[in-house]
């Protein structure tokens, strides 16, 4: 995570601490180049908090660490999980400018409950921000993840999906909320492992080329093996694995921890 630990929003699910948040590290695009190549790692993903203190809202901090990233390791693959930049394409356009692998940026829950769950943020600000980066990079994959628990019913969060896939999302993650403390908003449904199921079944009849979800299942765990299952989806005869047999078997793993 880049851009400090300090958020300037407050989410009522996030365990996040909001506030004012201290200057940028200048240098830290170097150290984080330098922690990941210490770490011999083959996949990256750049988070970050919500900089609306910021005037390009952290973009050019996150092109910085792509590039600091592809100087330091060629192969790396590298995803960027970002904020929405308060819908500034000049913003988003430095980041897509950087070219990493995959795109991703959560809406996190349906419509109705943006103003309980993200009183800051907009659900069709956030479909805008990856129809964007979609329509800027046309070969990149494009990444979103909602969570469950909420409040919200079965034809609210197909017809979120829907919006994800028309927006041009490729890859897709569902999991359970998890309340982090007393002081963050109550979890409403624990979701059975069978709906998990049959939405990504709906997901999958969509059109998306990868789909995760299950309980257990969070935005950025297994990026990898996302991001090779999307690849292999995308271009079968590249690919001799079986990317629905992948995702069975993540699923499996994920509702049996």
């Amino acid at each position: 995570m880049i851009l400090g630990a300090i958020c300037t929003r407050r989410c009522s699910f996030c365990s996040v601490a909001s506030g004012f948040p201290e200057p940028v590290d200048s240098h830290e695009p170097e150290k984080i180049a330098g922690a990941v190549r210490k770490m011999g790692l083959q996949y990256v993903v750049i988070t970050s908090v919500t900089r609306d203190d910021l005037h390009d809202g952290g973009a050019d901090h996150f092109a910085r660490t792509v590039h600091a990233l592809r100087a330091s390791l060629p192969s790396v693959r590298i995803e960027v999980l970002t904020p929405d930049f308060r819908g500034s394409m000049e913003s988003l356009s430095i980041v897509l400018d950087s070219n990493p692998d995959v795109f991703n940026h959560n809406i996190e829950t349906v419509p109705r409950l943006y103003g309980h769950i993200r009183p800051h943020a907009d659900y069709h600000r956030s479909l805008t921000v990856l129809r964007f980066a979609k329509n800027f990079a046309p070969g990149m994959h494009i990444k979103s993840g909602i969570m469950l628990g909420f409040g919200e019913n079965l034809h609210e969060v197909t017809n979120s999906l829907r919006d994800l896939r028309t927006a041009g999302c490729t890859i897709i993650t569902i999991g359970q909320y998890l309340r982090p403390s007393k002081h963050h908003v109550p979890v409403v449904d624990y979701v059975r492992p069978e709906m998990f199921r049959e939405l990504r079944t709906t997901a999958l009849e969509m059109g998306f080329h990868h789909v995760a979800s299950g309980p257990l299942v969070r935005s950025s765990m297994n990026a990898e093996e996302m991001y090779q299952d999307a690849v292999s989806a995308q271009h079968p005869l590249k690919s001799s694995s079986s990317p629905k047999n992948i995702e069975l078997d993540f699923v499996t793993e994920a509702e049996n921890v």
